[in-house]
Protein backbone atom coordinates (compact mmCIF):
# COMPACT_ATOMS: atom_id res chain seq x y z
CA UNK A 1 0.00 0.00 0.00
CA UNK A 2 1.37 3.41 -0.97
CA UNK A 3 0.41 5.30 2.07
CA UNK A 4 -1.73 4.57 5.60
CA UNK A 5 -5.06 6.12 3.69
CA UNK A 6 -4.44 4.73 0.19
CA UNK A 7 -8.02 2.64 -0.91
CA UNK A 8 -6.30 0.42 -3.08
CA UNK A 9 -3.82 -2.82 -2.69
CA UNK A 10 -2.57 -4.23 -5.47
CA UNK A 11 -4.72 -7.30 -5.09
CA UNK A 12 -7.55 -4.41 -4.79
CA UNK A 13 -6.23 -2.90 -8.34
CA UNK A 14 -5.88 -6.51 -9.78
CA UNK A 15 -9.81 -6.47 -8.68
CA UNK A 16 -10.62 -3.29 -10.49
CA UNK A 17 -8.90 -4.91 -13.68
CA UNK A 18 -10.48 -8.20 -13.67
CA UNK A 19 -14.04 -6.67 -13.16
CA UNK A 20 -12.90 -3.96 -16.13
CA UNK A 21 -11.84 -6.24 -18.75
CA UNK A 22 -13.17 -9.79 -17.75
CA UNK A 23 -16.48 -9.58 -16.40
CA UNK A 24 -17.70 -6.44 -18.55
CA UNK A 25 -18.59 -3.67 -15.69
CA UNK A 26 -18.54 -0.35 -16.71
CA UNK A 27 -15.62 1.94 -15.35
CA UNK A 28 -18.57 3.99 -13.29
CA UNK A 29 -19.96 0.99 -11.76
CA UNK A 30 -16.37 -0.64 -10.62
CA UNK A 31 -15.36 3.16 -9.74
CA UNK A 32 -18.32 2.92 -7.09
CA UNK A 33 -17.88 -0.14 -6.23
CA UNK A 34 -14.47 -0.12 -5.03
CA UNK A 35 -14.54 3.75 -3.63
CA UNK A 36 -12.84 5.31 -6.21
CA UNK A 37 -13.03 7.81 -9.06
CA UNK A 38 -13.09 6.58 -12.64
CA UNK A 39 -9.98 8.57 -13.81
CA UNK A 40 -8.55 6.24 -10.79
CA UNK A 41 -10.16 2.93 -12.42
CA UNK A 42 -8.96 4.05 -15.94
CA UNK A 43 -5.33 4.63 -14.71
CA UNK A 44 -4.96 0.94 -13.12
CA UNK A 45 -6.37 -0.85 -16.72
CA UNK A 46 -3.99 1.12 -18.72
CA UNK A 47 -1.36 0.23 -16.80
CA UNK A 48 -2.42 -3.07 -16.60
CA UNK A 49 -2.54 -3.23 -20.53
CA UNK A 50 1.10 -1.39 -20.95
CA UNK A 51 2.73 -3.43 -17.76
CA UNK A 52 0.90 -6.34 -16.79
CA UNK A 53 0.46 -7.46 -13.20
CA UNK A 54 3.82 -5.38 -12.69
CA UNK A 55 2.01 -2.12 -13.42
CA UNK A 56 -0.27 -2.94 -10.16
CA UNK A 57 2.38 -3.07 -7.71
CA UNK A 58 3.55 -0.32 -5.56
CA UNK A 59 5.90 2.73 -7.29
CA UNK A 60 7.79 4.80 -4.88
CA UNK A 61 6.86 8.06 -4.58
CA UNK A 62 10.03 9.91 -4.70
CA UNK A 63 10.33 12.29 -8.01
CA UNK A 64 12.95 11.34 -10.30
CA UNK A 65 14.95 15.06 -9.81
CA UNK A 66 14.13 17.65 -6.94
CA UNK A 67 16.81 20.91 -8.09
CA UNK A 68 16.00 22.20 -4.85
CA UNK A 69 17.00 19.80 -2.86
CA UNK A 70 20.04 20.34 0.44
CA UNK A 71 23.15 19.27 -1.69
CA UNK A 72 24.37 16.27 0.20
CA UNK A 73 27.38 17.62 1.86
CA UNK A 74 24.55 19.87 3.82
CA UNK A 75 22.62 16.94 4.96
CA UNK A 76 25.63 15.25 6.39
CA UNK A 77 26.70 18.62 8.27
CA UNK A 78 23.40 18.94 9.64
CA UNK A 79 23.65 14.79 10.80
CA UNK A 80 26.96 15.18 12.17
CA UNK A 81 25.94 18.18 14.47
CA UNK A 82 23.20 16.47 15.49
CA UNK A 83 25.05 12.86 16.57
CA UNK A 84 27.41 15.38 18.12
CA UNK A 85 25.32 17.96 20.33
CA UNK A 86 22.20 15.69 21.14
CA UNK A 87 20.62 19.03 19.96
CA UNK A 88 16.79 19.66 18.15
CA UNK A 89 16.10 21.70 15.47
CA UNK A 90 15.44 24.79 17.63
CA UNK A 91 18.81 24.96 18.50
CA UNK A 92 20.50 23.58 15.29
CA UNK A 93 18.92 25.83 12.90
CA UNK A 94 20.50 29.16 14.19
CA UNK A 95 23.72 27.51 14.89
CA UNK A 96 23.97 25.86 11.30
CA UNK A 97 21.74 28.97 9.60
CA UNK A 98 19.13 27.00 8.46
CA UNK A 99 15.18 27.13 9.36
CA UNK A 100 14.29 24.98 12.11
CA UNK A 101 11.97 22.96 9.69
CA UNK A 102 14.79 22.02 6.74
CA UNK A 103 16.79 20.82 10.07
CA UNK A 104 13.45 18.89 10.93
CA UNK A 105 13.28 17.27 7.80
CA UNK A 106 16.70 16.38 7.49
CA UNK A 107 16.07 14.57 10.57
CA UNK A 108 13.27 12.91 10.37
CA UNK A 109 13.83 11.42 6.49
CA UNK A 110 17.39 10.04 7.96
CA UNK A 111 15.29 8.20 11.03
CA UNK A 112 16.77 9.85 13.73
CA UNK A 113 15.95 8.62 16.78
CA UNK A 114 14.30 11.16 18.86
CA UNK A 115 15.81 12.76 21.54
CA UNK A 116 13.94 11.18 24.04
CA UNK A 117 15.07 7.86 23.11
CA UNK A 118 18.12 8.73 23.55
CA UNK A 119 21.06 8.03 26.25
CA UNK A 120 21.86 11.71 26.76
CA UNK A 121 25.67 11.69 27.95
CA UNK A 122 26.35 8.67 25.27
CA UNK A 123 23.59 9.08 22.60
CA UNK A 124 23.20 5.55 22.59
CA UNK A 125 19.53 4.61 21.93
CA UNK A 126 17.53 4.21 25.04
CA UNK A 127 15.83 0.25 24.10
CA UNK A 128 15.08 -2.18 26.72
CA UNK A 129 14.78 -6.01 26.81
CA UNK A 130 13.66 -8.29 29.11
CA UNK A 131 16.69 -11.19 29.58
CA UNK A 132 14.80 -14.74 28.91
CA UNK A 133 11.65 -15.38 27.29
CA UNK A 134 8.80 -15.73 29.78
CA UNK A 135 9.93 -12.65 32.57
CA UNK A 136 7.58 -9.92 30.79
CA UNK A 137 4.53 -11.05 28.41
CA UNK A 138 2.50 -8.08 27.25
CA UNK A 139 -1.01 -9.20 27.06
CA UNK A 140 -3.33 -6.59 25.11
CA UNK A 141 -6.76 -6.32 23.32
CA UNK A 142 -8.06 -5.35 19.48
CA UNK A 143 -11.18 -4.90 18.43
CA UNK A 144 -11.83 -5.54 14.82
CA UNK A 145 -15.59 -5.09 12.87
CA UNK A 146 -16.46 -8.05 11.39
CA UNK A 147 -17.18 -8.53 7.51
CA UNK A 148 -20.98 -8.94 6.44
CA UNK A 149 -21.58 -12.10 4.13
CA UNK A 150 -20.39 -11.13 0.50
CA UNK A 151 -17.44 -8.51 1.95
CA UNK A 152 -17.78 -5.10 3.11
CA UNK A 153 -16.85 -1.51 2.36
CA UNK A 154 -13.05 -2.79 1.03
CA UNK A 155 -15.15 -4.76 -1.57
CA UNK A 156 -18.63 -2.63 -2.38
CA UNK A 157 -17.45 0.82 -1.69
CA UNK A 158 -18.68 2.45 1.37
CA UNK A 159 -21.77 4.11 -0.75
CA UNK A 160 -22.73 0.48 -0.86
CA UNK A 161 -25.68 0.15 1.94
CA UNK A 162 -26.61 -3.33 3.88
CA UNK A 163 -29.86 -5.05 4.31
CA UNK A 164 -28.95 -4.19 7.68
CA UNK A 165 -28.54 -0.96 9.06
CA UNK A 166 -26.73 -2.73 12.13
CA UNK A 167 -23.87 -3.80 12.18
CA UNK A 168 -22.36 -7.48 12.55
CA UNK A 169 -20.21 -6.29 16.02
CA UNK A 170 -16.86 -6.68 16.82
CA UNK A 171 -14.54 -9.92 17.10
CA UNK A 172 -11.63 -9.38 20.43
CA UNK A 173 -8.22 -10.33 19.40
CA UNK A 174 -6.85 -11.41 22.84
CA UNK A 175 -2.76 -10.94 22.38
CA UNK A 176 -0.16 -12.03 24.50
CA UNK A 177 3.48 -11.12 23.34
CA UNK A 178 6.58 -12.15 25.02
CA UNK A 179 9.10 -8.72 25.67
CA UNK A 180 12.13 -11.38 24.66
CA UNK A 181 11.20 -13.37 21.86
CA UNK A 182 8.31 -11.16 20.87
CA UNK A 183 6.73 -14.86 20.50
CA UNK A 184 3.13 -14.18 20.14
CA UNK A 185 0.07 -16.20 20.99
CA UNK A 186 -4.25 -14.65 19.99
CA UNK A 187 -7.27 -15.80 20.02
CA UNK A 188 -10.51 -14.43 18.72
CA UNK A 189 -13.08 -14.04 21.61
CA UNK A 190 -16.57 -12.55 21.58
CA UNK A 191 -15.91 -10.17 24.30
CA UNK A 192 -13.16 -8.43 26.65
CA UNK A 193 -14.54 -9.29 29.93
CA UNK A 194 -13.14 -10.30 32.57
CA UNK A 195 -14.11 -14.03 32.34
CA UNK A 196 -12.80 -13.95 28.79
CA UNK A 197 -9.09 -12.29 29.63
CA UNK A 198 -8.79 -14.34 32.35
CA UNK A 199 -9.63 -18.32 30.67
CA UNK A 200 -7.26 -16.00 27.81
CA UNK A 201 -4.48 -15.70 30.18
CA UNK A 202 -4.84 -19.68 31.27
CA UNK A 203 -4.75 -20.70 27.67
CA UNK A 204 -1.96 -18.46 27.10
CA UNK A 205 0.30 -19.60 30.20
CA UNK A 206 -0.51 -23.23 29.16
CA UNK A 207 0.53 -22.12 24.96
CA UNK A 208 3.88 -20.53 26.25
CA UNK A 209 5.03 -23.54 28.52
CA UNK A 210 4.08 -25.77 25.99
CA UNK A 211 7.39 -23.91 24.19
CA UNK A 212 9.23 -24.04 27.87
CA UNK A 213 8.61 -20.47 28.55
CA UNK A 214 7.09 -20.06 32.24
CA UNK A 215 5.51 -16.59 32.65
CA UNK A 216 6.80 -14.76 35.23
CA UNK A 217 5.17 -10.71 35.04
CA UNK A 218 2.21 -9.69 32.63
CA UNK A 219 1.95 -5.98 31.67
CA UNK A 220 -1.40 -5.07 30.48
CA UNK A 221 -3.25 -1.61 30.64
CA UNK A 222 -5.53 0.01 32.84
CA UNK A 223 -8.96 -1.66 31.50
CA UNK A 224 -11.42 -2.84 34.84
CA UNK A 225 -10.66 -6.47 33.25
CA UNK A 226 -7.17 -6.61 33.97
CA UNK A 227 -6.91 -4.29 37.03
CA UNK A 228 -10.31 -5.51 38.76
CA UNK A 229 -11.32 -8.40 37.28
CA UNK A 230 -11.59 -11.57 39.33
CA UNK A 231 -11.07 -14.10 36.45
CA UNK A 232 -7.84 -12.41 35.21
CA UNK A 233 -6.23 -11.94 38.75
CA UNK A 234 -6.94 -15.83 39.38
CA UNK A 235 -5.35 -16.33 36.46
CA UNK A 236 -2.04 -14.51 37.44
CA UNK A 237 -2.01 -16.04 40.82
CA UNK A 238 -2.75 -19.88 38.99
CA UNK A 239 0.23 -19.31 36.71
CA UNK A 240 2.41 -17.41 39.77
CA UNK A 241 2.81 -14.49 37.78
CA UNK A 242 3.08 -11.10 38.88
CA UNK A 243 1.07 -8.18 37.33
CA UNK A 244 2.31 -4.66 35.97
CA UNK A 245 0.04 -2.05 35.00
CA UNK A 246 0.61 0.77 32.70
CA UNK A 247 0.49 4.29 33.28
CA UNK A 248 -2.79 5.86 32.28
CA UNK A 249 -2.53 7.39 29.09
CA UNK A 250 1.22 5.58 27.91
CA UNK A 251 0.21 2.97 25.94
CA UNK A 252 3.76 2.96 24.23
CA UNK A 253 5.23 1.14 27.62
CA UNK A 254 3.46 -1.93 26.43
CA UNK A 255 4.68 -0.91 22.81
CA UNK A 256 5.73 -4.80 21.85
CA UNK A 257 2.18 -6.05 21.98
CA UNK A 258 0.90 -2.38 20.50
CA UNK A 259 3.22 -2.96 17.82
CA UNK A 260 2.22 -6.88 17.08
CA UNK A 261 -1.14 -5.62 16.69
CA UNK A 262 -0.16 -3.18 13.66
CA UNK A 263 1.33 -5.74 12.78
CA UNK A 264 -0.89 -7.90 12.93
CA UNK A 265 -3.68 -5.88 10.87
CA UNK A 266 -1.57 -4.98 8.11
CA UNK A 267 0.00 -8.55 7.22
CA UNK A 268 -3.04 -10.62 8.09
CA UNK A 269 -6.38 -8.35 8.52
CA UNK A 270 -6.06 -6.21 5.83
CA UNK A 271 -3.39 -7.50 3.96
CA UNK A 272 -6.31 -9.25 1.39
CA UNK A 273 -9.92 -8.68 0.21
CA UNK A 274 -11.73 -11.28 2.40
CA UNK A 275 -15.31 -11.86 1.09
CA UNK A 276 -16.93 -13.48 4.72
CA UNK A 277 -15.53 -12.97 7.93
CA UNK A 278 -15.15 -16.81 8.51
CA UNK A 279 -12.53 -16.46 5.86
CA UNK A 280 -10.54 -14.15 7.40
CA UNK A 281 -9.86 -16.08 10.14
CA UNK A 282 -9.61 -19.05 8.96
CA UNK A 283 -6.08 -16.96 7.77
CA UNK A 284 -4.89 -15.87 11.19
CA UNK A 285 -3.16 -19.38 12.34
CA UNK A 286 -1.50 -18.98 8.98
CA UNK A 287 -0.18 -15.54 9.69
CA UNK A 288 1.27 -16.54 13.44
CA UNK A 289 2.65 -19.45 12.45
CA UNK A 290 4.66 -17.26 9.75
CA UNK A 291 4.89 -14.69 12.26
CA UNK A 292 6.08 -16.81 14.93
CA UNK A 293 8.42 -19.22 12.91
CA UNK A 294 9.67 -17.24 10.04
CA UNK A 295 9.14 -13.63 10.03
CA UNK A 296 12.51 -11.58 10.55
CA UNK A 297 12.12 -9.67 13.15
CA UNK A 298 14.40 -6.16 12.70
CA UNK A 299 14.73 -5.92 16.69
CA UNK A 300 15.97 -9.66 16.86
CA UNK A 301 19.04 -8.93 14.27
CA UNK A 302 16.29 -10.84 11.57
CA UNK A 303 15.71 -13.44 13.68
CA UNK A 304 12.04 -14.99 13.93
CA UNK A 305 10.70 -15.15 17.58
CA UNK A 306 11.12 -18.23 17.62
CA UNK A 307 14.47 -18.71 16.63
CA UNK A 308 15.64 -16.92 19.56
CA UNK A 309 13.02 -19.06 21.93
CA UNK A 310 14.86 -22.66 20.73
CA UNK A 311 18.73 -21.08 21.09
CA UNK A 312 17.62 -19.30 24.56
Amino acid sequence: MGHRRAKLTPLGRALIVDRYLNEGWPAARVAEAVGVSRATVHKWVRRYREEGPEGLLDRPSVPHRNPRALPAAEVRRILRARRRTGWGPHRLGPMLGRPRSTIYGVVRRHQEPRLGELDRPTRVPIRYERARPGELVHVDVKKLGRIPPGGGHRIHGRRHRPTSRRGLGYDYLHAAVDDHSRLAYVEVLPDERAPSCGAFMVRAGAWFASHGISIETVMTDNAFAYRRGRSFQQALAALGAGHVLTPAYHPQLNGKVERFNRTMLEEWAYSRLSRSNGSRLAALPTFLDFYNHERPHTALGGLSPYSRVSTT
